[in-house]
């Protein structure tokens, strides 16, 4: 079974996603990693073990184009995979109609070569989905796959086709911060609106800083001005699927708890122990937020458990 990935990028370089989906996408068959703009990109992309080749297109493409790229390279392959972040979401679907294809998006776990598992009802469950068709386009939760290792040497294919597109790039804004990618990090410390102001929601992120982690939002939180909305963790926001979940103040509201399904190990901070995310933790902390996460930042650090 022949599969192509489409790489995803972030301002110009690999994206973290790209490794586990590729490492999703490798357990159907060999993989080309299709990886649209600079050079650079491509070049790294050769170091991903599974990759059998990158084909490297030398524009930097919008949906429009993507579709218009995969859309002549599908018939060399019998899946197509990419992300289900923005870019897979915004380009998989225009391809799945383009080749008349029923797409299966979102897919967390993979049990054979037709079947896979993805979450439905806001991630309440999870539904095996057998796929009979000749051609499979996919996407992939890439927080739900372990990354694939380093160290390969793949070859390189440069595409020199030019792709129309209707679509034009006028500007990207960007914020800069050290703190790790939430979709794709193994520690995420997320704040409840129990946090209580912008000001309470400091003390989120000073675990996080010293623990070397994300943060995380619940929608309330945002809503309330305590963290931005590219924080946001749940069915309208990001989904996760951390190591360790840390959640502060946070009671579980359903939406949020979809969002953290992937996650392996919860710690619940709460002065409620009747909390639904309280009850699925595999540590609580019952207390007031404002005198443990104190308490807890401090010993972290005077252990060096600083990251």
């Amino acid at each position: 079974m022949s599969v192509l990935v489409l790489a995803e990028l972030d301002d110009g370089t690999l994206s973290a996603a790209t490794a586990r989906t590729v490492a999703a996408a490798a357990q159907l068959g060999p993989v080309d990693l299709l990886v649209p703009g600079p050079r650079a990109a491509a070049d790294q992309a050769t170091a991903i073990a599974g990759v059998a080749k990158v084909i490297h297109a030398k524009q930097a493409l919008l949906a429009d184009g993507l579709t218009n790229l995969l859309a002549g390279l599908a018939e060399s392959y019998t899946v197509i995979a990419a992300s289900a972040s923005t870019t897979g979401k915004d380009v998989m679907p225009r391809l799945a109609a383009r080749l008349d294809i029923q797409p299966v998006t979102d897919i967390v776990a993979i049990e054979g070569a037709n079947r896979f598992v993805r979450p439905i009802y806001a991630g309440n469950a999870l539904e095996t989905v057998t796929d009979p068709q000749q051609k499979h386009v996919l996407t992939f939760r890439a927080s739900a796959f372990r990354p694939a290792a380093s160290g390969n040497a793949a070859p390189v294919e440069t595409l020199d086709t030019d792709i129309a597109s209707a679509a034009r790039f006028i500007a990207a804004h960007r914020t800069q911060s050290d703190i790790p990618d939430l979709a794709t990090a193994q520690i995420v410390v997320g704040g409840g609106v129990s946090v209580g102001s912008a000001e309470g929601f400091k003390l989120v992120e000073a675990l996080g800083k010293t623990l070397g982690a994300a943060i995380g939002a619940t929608r309330a939180a945002v809503d309330a001005g305590y963290a931005p909305n590219d924080w946001q963790v749940g069915q309208t926001g990001k989904i996760i699927a951390p190591d360790l979940y840390i959640a502060v103040g946070i009671s579980g509201a359903l939406q949020h708890l979809a969002g953290i399904q992937g996650a392996r190990k919860i710690i619940a901070i709460n002065t409620d122990p009747e909390a639904p995310l309280v009850k699925i933790a595999d540590v609580a902390l019952i207390g007031d937020l404002f005198e443990i996460l104190p308490q807890l930042t401090a010993e972290l650090e005077k252990s060096g458990a600083r990251r």
